[in-house]
């Protein structure tokens, strides 16, 4: 009988340890953090200039906006062109941007259209490097790890919404906005560099690839879909803690917006490390299991928006950064293990839209019912699709629709 792989924690710590996965996942978590000291200071500086919950959906509009507009060239490029190279560029790329605006802003050139902007720039460049870097994934670690890298991957930025945040504050509180806009500049170096030393296995290059060979991909494989609006209802559900904290901030303390910013998105970053590293060299987890991660997202982010206290209001947006990492790192390995790796690009160039992508609409939404109707309202009306989406799931598990095609699964069947 064959040794069961190693779960959890020790599994974690061997790919981590590994030659080619750990510059990228030690860079990944460093550039990760450094983007929340932006994050944070943005959203703080909007809504210092202005007090509006709606242009805080704005900003986040901006930021990622480009994903969906541009999916049909970045899925390709990813594909078609050496990834890690893309990588290097795009970050290069980034870490000019962020400098400018860090400039902008410590001679007092930067208003906040000025801020929106630069959000859009950078949305630009990570709309190319986010597919890139999802896709590296799989040539970097064996296919039986993939799992456990995406949980991984995941982690980074996780981790990086558990510690980022809350010293992102501080930066914003002691230093000001301009050094927080400069420590993520500098963060982005961290992750060339990471990125700079692994070398990942080979890729055969398809021919010249669009917008309709992606498609094409979701026509003959519609749990593409599927698994694709799962990471949609995600990525709604957990908008008003990214998009909102500052909001949330007044509404429960009233003072000190910038720490109590980030130490609610941080709290919800320590539920989201929480599993991944209980995911860490598992096989992808069952139907049931992923219902029950969204519902523990949906009733974790509506218990947050509800509490009447922060102190409750911690624990329960903790159960919501579980329930999105889990439900998140389900649906995106089992999007990789769908396709082969020349198709990886496109496929998550369709995940960043789902994910990303149409997070814009989530941050105007979220915004607009927090103007319209309070910052509570907000997020109990985004916790629905995430609740929704397990309904689907359960209603076609008691069905007994297949969860699988009738050929063999490209991945291990899943625990119960």
């Amino acid at each position: 009988m064959s040794a069961q792989p190693a779960t959890g924690p020790r599994e974690a710590a061997r790919l981590i340890a590994s030659r080619n996965f750990g510059p990228y996942f030690v860079g990944n978590a460093a550039s990760a953090s450094g983007t929340w000291f932006y994050n944070l200071a943005a959203s703080v500086f909007v809504y210092r200039q202005t007090h509006s919950p709606l242009l805080l959906g704005v900003l986040n509009f901006s930021n990622f906006f480009p994903m969906l507009l541009l999916a049909p060239w970045t899925g390709a490029a990813a594909d078609r062109f050496d990834r890690r190279r893309l990588l290097l560029v795009t970050q290069v790329l980034s870490t000019a941007l962020s400098a400018a605006l860090a400039g902008l802003a410590w001679v007092g050139l930067a208003p906040v259209w000025v801020v929106i902007f630069f959000a859009a720039l950078l949305g630009i460049a990570s709309a190319y490097s986010a597919p890139a870097s999802q896709a590296l994934i799989g040539s970097l670690v064996r296919r039986d790890e993939l799992q456990s890298a995406v949980a991984l991957n995941s982690m980074t930025y996780n981790l990086a919404r558990a510690i980022g945040p809350a010293l992102a504050g501080l930066s914003v509180k002691a230093f000001g906005i301009p050094a927080s806009f400069a420590i993520n500049a500098a963060s982005y170096l961290l992750l060339v560099v990471g990125v700079g030393v692994v070398r990942p296995r080979a890729t055969a290059r398809p021919p010249r690839t669009g917008l309709r060979d992606s498609l094409n991909l979701l026509r003959a494989n519609p749990r593409l879909i599927a698994l694709l609006l799962i990471v949609t209802a995600v990525g709604f559900g957990s908008d008003p803690v990214n998009t909102e904290a500052p909001a949330f901030a007044q509404v429960f303390v009233g003072h000190s917006i910038e720490l109590w910013t980030g130490l609610i998105i941080g709290a919800f970053g320590l539920g989201a490390v929480s599993a991944a590293f209980m995911l860490a060299g598992r096989v992808a987890g069952s139907a049931r299991r992923m219902a029950l991660t969204l519902l523990l997202l949906s009733g974790g982010v509506a218990g947050f928006a509800v509490s009447p206290w922060l102190s409750a209001g911690f624990a329960f947006v903790f159960v919501a950064g579980f329930g999105y990492l889990a439900s998140n790192t389900s649906a995106t390995s089992r999007l990789q293990l769908e396709v082969e790796e020349n198709q990886r690009g496109r496929v998550m160039a369709l995940w960043a839209v789902a994910f990303l992508g149409l997070r814009p609409l989530a941050s105007l939404t979220d915004g607009a019912i927090a103007s319209g109707f309070g910052i509570r309202a907000a997020g109990v009306v985004l916790a629905i699709p995430p609740l929704v989406g397990a309904g689907a799931i359960l209603l076609v598990l008691r069905r007994g629709a297949p969860l699988r095609r009738g050929a063999p699964a490209p991945y291990p069947p899943p625990r119960v």
